[in-house]
């Protein structure tokens, strides 16, 4: 099966709410298997228009993926993300790592 992934680029304005929505985000994943693969780290920006963070998430369908930022747990936490940073995201399937 197809895994599921939110690929996320975001520009922190306010890192103390931005770590508020922060504090929250592994366990409004947890229940829909959600994992993080990338976030934060080292990188080099070759190409095209980027933000300051890069963010992988995966989940093990891209049905949980969906259900998981639909979910009334991840909705609640919007608010507190988007007074804090600017956020492209996008959920996407794929193959992921074999």
């Amino acid at each position: 099966m197809a895994k599921g992934y939110w690929i996320a680029q975001v520009d922190v304005e306010d890192t103390e709410r931005y770590g508020e929505y922060s504090a929250l985000i592994d366990a409004t994943l947890a229940p829909f298997g959600g994992r993080f693969l990338v976030r934060g780290g080292r990188r080099e920006d070759v190409e095209g228009v980027t933000r300051q963070r890069a963010i992988l998430i995966e989940f093990d369908s891209y049905e949980q993926a969906l259900a998981c930022y639909r979910s009334d747990a991840y909705q609640a936490i919007i608010p507190l993300r988007a007074g804090a940073a600017m956020a492209d995201i996008v959920v996407v399937e794929g193959e992921g790592a074999r």
